[in-house]
């Protein structure tokens, strides 16, 4: 009985470990950072469309840790496509000058956003247009290069 239970848990944790992205993988890594960075821009967009109270220094902090997150995925992108189960179009390794590209522009976007909240007081409406861009820049990006 005992080999029986332990046969089954072995098989179990086989299973789902054939199932699952391994973290320390390139894909694994990008996905981790992806979502991150998903969390953070709902956050903020969260404070400015009224679904999370707006708070000056959560959002200052939050646009510094999208800014940051922004500058950390392309280095897990190796320079051949990996045979992962990955959501980025194969475009991303044929067309790497407009991947880097637009990727820049994610970035010059984020940098913009902090910029933006070195203005104090913070007013949600003038922190509208910046956030507006970044999700611009993401969704740029998601057109030409991931398979949804």
């Amino acid at each position: 009985m005992k080999l029986k239970s332990l046969s089954i848990v072995v098989l179990c944790a086989g299973l789902a470990a054939c199932g699952g992205v391994d973290p320390n993988s390139p894909l694994g890594k990008r996905q981790a950072l992806f979502k991150a960075m998903l969390k953070t821009s709902e956050d903020l967009g969260g404070m400015l469309r009224g679904r999370v109270p707006f708070d000056e220094q959560r959002f200052s902090e939050g646009a510094v840790k999208l800014d940051d997150l922004s500058r950390q995925p392309w280095q897990h992108f190796p320079q051949v496509k990996e045979e992962d189960d990955t959501s980025a179009r194969d475009e991303v390794w044929q067309r790497q000058e407009r991947f880097q590209q637009l990727a820049h522009d994610l970035e010059a976007s984020t940098a913009a956003l902090v910029e933006a909240t070195t203005r104090k007081p913070l007013q949600p409406e003038s922190l509208a247009a910046p956030v507006q861009r970044v999700e611009d820049a993401c969704e740029a990006c998601h057109q030409e290069f991931r398979a949804y």
